[in-house]
């Protein structure tokens, strides 16, 4: 097989792995009343500490200042509210973003859940498979994601 070959190969497989995962990530968001984009502000909100001013969040996710406000607007539409906003003490053109409590149960149900979903994956697959699959991971994260420019004619 040559270089060419295997390199389609490759594309093709990740490429049905990065769709199926969308997939299947959204339709487990949806079973909780969250879209992917609602789910990821909670996660960037528990990883910054509970709050974070909401032009810090859209620059996280590469969204615009207005989409962002449209996320948080339904995340506070939820019932209970899943996050406020409040206008910072020490700049008030400066919006802070805060997960409440319900957010975070919310956030935890669906990591849970998501982690019973893996284990039932898990499951399925010899110790000698669960190896493989984690150290190919771990060697893709350490040469891709952790090494590589995004952009690669950077």
């Amino acid at each position: 097989m040559s270089d060419d070959d295997e390199l389609s190969r490759i594309w093709k497989l990740l490429f049905e792995i990065v769709l199926d995962g969308e997939k299947r990530l959204a339709g487990h968001f949806a079973m909780h009343n969250l879209t992917t984009p609602q789910f990821y502000v909670l996660k960037t909100l528990i990883e910054q500490g509970g709050t974070s001013p909401i032009g810090q969040v859209a620059r996280l996710h590469g969204l615009t200042l207005p989409t962002m406000s449209g996320l948080v607007t339904r995340l506070e539409a939820q019932t209970p509210p899943l996050v406020t906003r409040t206008q910072a003490a020490d700049d008030r053109r400066s919006i802070i973003v805060a997960i409440t409590d319900e957010g975070r149960t919310r956030f935890a149900d669906v990591q849970s859940s998501l982690l019973d979903y893996l284990r039932a994956i898990y499951a399925l697959l010899s110790p000698q498979e669960r190896q493989t699959i984690i150290d190919y991971l771990s060697r893709y994260v350490d040469l891709i994601v952790r090494g590589m420019p995004m952009n690669p004619q950077s």
